[in-house]
């Protein structure tokens, strides 16, 4: 494709707003227009960013080649289908849909249709993480931690759905192996559905991760942590930045502490102590300290990029709708365990 790719947002609440500021001003993208079922939010947006409102989706999906679908997770499927029927390619959010047989029409329809789809699993874009790619060599566990404030936003489905499946999407791309087993418990607090919730996944040849998420915290985080033979990664998701410890190349570890015991026996009785002597080891003294940070960009905007060049078939899709829909299965199956964990301690 020669020509900008014409692009429209469905959907400009909180995160589709975003959405359509970036692309309104993306190389390689044409924002033909927005459309929101909500009369007021489209003019509100539309006005703000001085984009194209559009009558109705069907008049939009006739003038676009592309659209990001932001609308709320029970409407993915009626959008999607809709879009990828007319052969138009999307960026549906995350979770692909409500459920697996949701997912597999839109997949389905998209590839007799020859659309392509994409998901925004957006912490795939963050600056940490790419940083730390590099790096990574086969972890053996990842523990993860996702708390937020409780809001309005997200809590028509579980916790799992609503913030879990970022670390789902991460931990199931970055292990590379099937998952042997899954392990969880939830809590809910302030919905009907759970609102805390901790999965451990035992992964095929090894491998574990335990992940926890919350949105009635008093406190944000977004931190994910690698432990893997080369040493051991710290990512701070929120801040975009982290840490890699690793053996300074050359050190002999063991030499290392027998010298560090020898030291702390001491000097032999009546002998002086060598000026400066060490009574231990220091840890600095044998691992080197690598810091990861990303080159600034906007996550959405590094999404959004990647959207549009795979749109313009410059390169491959980042996120396919495939992986989109593995982390709603693994999604799916640990809300499944919360609900047999709750109903086992809570017998009839």
């Amino acid at each position: 494709m020669s020509q900008p790719a014409r692009i429209g947002v469905v959907g400009v609440g909180s995160l589709g707003f975003h959405h359509a500021r970036i692309l309104r001003a993306l190389p390689g993208a044409d924002l033909r227009g927005i459309f929101d079922t909500r009369a007021d939010r489209l003019a509100e947006v539309a006005g703000q960013l001085d984009v194209p409102a559009a009558a109705d989706l069907a008049s939009l999906l006739d003038q676009v080649d592309a659209c990001v679908i932001a609308v709320p997770t029970e409407a993915h499927e009626r959008v999607a289908l809709e879009a990828v029927g007319r052969g138009v390619h999307v960026l549906v959010e995350k979770p692909i849909a409500p459920t697996l047989e949701a997912a597999d029409r839109i997949l389905e329809r998209a590839e007799a249709n020859g659309a392509l789809v994409q998901i925004g699993h957006v912490e795939r874009f963050n600056g940490a993480l790419r940083a730390c790619e590099p790096y990574l060599e086969e972890p053996l566990f990842v523990e993860s931690h996702r708390l937020a404030p409780f809001g309005p936003r997200g809590t028509d489905v579980a916790v799992v759905l609503d913030l879990m499946i970022h670390d789902l999407d991460l931990v199931l791309s970055l292990m590379g192996r099937p998952v042997a087993s899954v392990a969880a418990v939830g809590v809910p607090v302030l919905t009907n559905s759970p609102d805390i919730a901790n999965a451990r996944l035992e992964f095929e040849g090894g491998g574990v991760a335990n992940l926890t998420a919350s949105r009635v915290s008093l406190e944000r985080m977004r931190k994910i942590r690698f432990f893997q033979r080369s040493g051991y990664i710290s990512l701070d998701l929120a801040a975009g930045r982290g840490e890699f410890l690793r053996l300074r190349p050359g050190v002999d570890v063991e030499a290392a502490m027998r010298g560090a015991a020898a030291l702390a026996v001491g000097p032999a009785e009546g002998a002086a102590a060598a000026p400066g002597a060490a009574t231990g080891m220091r840890l600095e003294d044998i691992l080197e300290r690598v810091v990861l940070e990303g080159d600034g960009t906007e996550p959405l905007r590094a999404e959004l990029d990647s959207f549009v060049a795979a749109v313009r078939g410059d390169a491959p899709l980042a996120v396919s709708g495939r992986e989109g829909r593995a982390a709603l299965a693994t999604a799916l199956e640990i809300i499944g365990r919360i609900q047999r964990h709750v109903a086992h301690r809570n017998p009839a």
